[in-house]
C-alpha cells in the first residue's frame, strides 16, 4: 500500500521583492539590514516597533500614552465605514493608531521619541496621532530633553475626520513653538513617504531635518502639481536628494547610521550650548 506525499513548496513571505532595483530578496536578511535591500541599499517602510530598536538603546523605551484610542466623530463612510476601518487597521498592525511616542536613550543620551507608522492606514494624522505628538513635545519641554520625531506618514492629514484631523497641524506646531522657546533640540527625520499636511506642519520644522536615502518628501504628489500648474516638473524632485541640494533639508543619512549620526548631533548642540 502505498501514501502519496504532497509536493513541498516554499513557504509564503520567506521572499520580497525590492520595488527599485526588482531583485527577489531573502525577507529576513533584509530586516537584519534594518529593513534595507542588499541588492541596491533601497530602504523599504519600517515598522515603529523596529524603529524605536533601532534608533534607541535596547531595552530603554518607555512607551507615552499607549491606551489613547481613535473615535468615529463624524461617522464618516466612504468605501466602507470609517470604524470598521479602523479595527481592521487595529488587527492588522497590532497598533491603536499610527503615532508610538515615549522616552529613551540614544547611546546614554536621554530623548523624546515619536514616531508615525506608515502601516497604519499611511501613517496619516488624526486626533490621536496629533495628541500624541503634541503631548511627547510638551513633555519634551518639561523635561528639558531633545526631541526626535521620525515621520512615516505618507497619508497627511486624516481626511476621514474632517477638519479636527486638520486641527492636528497647527495643534503639533503650537507645542514645538513652546518647545523651541525655552531652547530645545527639536530633530526630525523624514523616512519614504513624509507627504501632505505632516509635510506642510511638523515634520519640516525641525532644528536639524534629517532624511533618508530616495525619500518621497512633500505636499500634493507629482501628478496633481502637474496637472494644476501645466508644466513639466524636474526629475526626482521630490526626493530627499533633491530637497538636499536646494535646501530644505539638512543631511542624509542612512538608516545603519541614525543612531550614531543623532548622538552626535545632541553632543555638539550641548556643546554648543
Amino acid at each position: 500500500m502505498t501514501t502519496e506525499r504532497g509536493r513541498r513548496g516554499v513557504p509564503e513571505g520567506l521572499w520580497i521583492r525590492c520595488p527599485n532595483c526588482k531583485a527577489t530578496v531573502y525577507k529576513k536578511e533584509v530586516e537584519a539590514r534594518h529593513h534595507v535591500c542588499p541588492e541596491c541599499d533601497y530602504h523599504f517602510t519600517m515598522p515603529a516597533k523596529d524603529r524605536i530598536a533601532q534608533i534607541l538603546d535596547e531595552g530603554t523605551f518607555e512607551e507615552w500614552d499607549a491606551d489613547l484610542r481613535p473615535c468615529d466623530p463624524l461617522g464618516f463612510v466612504d468605501r466602507i465605514p470609517y470604524h470598521q476601518r479602523l479595527v481592521e487597521e487595529q488587527q492588522k498592525t497590532g497598533m491603536l493608531d499610527a503615532a508610538v511616542t515615549g522616552k529613551g536613550f540614544i547611546r546614554g543620551r536621554g530623548v523624546v521619541l515619536g514616531i508615525t507608522d506608515f502601516a497604519f492606514m499611511a501613517g496619516s494624522m488624526g486626533s490621536v496621532v496629533g495628541e500624541k505628538l503634541t503631548r511627547a513635545a510638551e513633555r519634551a519641554t518639561e523635561l528639558k530633553l531633545p526631541l526626535i520625531f521620525v515621520s512615516g506618514s505618507g497619508g497627511g492629514a486624516r481626511m476621514q475626520e474632517g477638519i479636527l484631523s486638520l486641527m492636528q497641524m497647527w495643534k503639533v506646531s503650537a507645542a514645538l513653538a513652546r518647545y523651541d522657546a525655552i531652547g530645545g533640540l527639536y530633530v526630525c527625520i523624514l523616512t519614504n513617504p513624509t507627504m501632505g499636511g505632516v509635510a506642510a506642519s511638523w515634520a519640516l520644522q525641525g532644528d536639524l531635518t534629517l532624511a533618508e536615502p530616495g525619500a518621497m518628501i512633500g505636499f500634493a504628489g507629482r501628478r496633481t502639481i502637474k496637472n494644476t500648474i501645466r508644466l513639466e516638473l524636474p526629475e526626482g524632485f521630490q526626493t530627499s536628494e533633491f530637497l538636499l541640494q536646494h535646501g530644505f533639508v539638512d543631511r542624509i543619512v542612512h538608516r545603519r547610521d541614525l543612531r550614531t549620526e543623532v548622538a552626535r548631533i545632541i553632543d555638539y548642540c550641548q556643546i554648543r550650548s
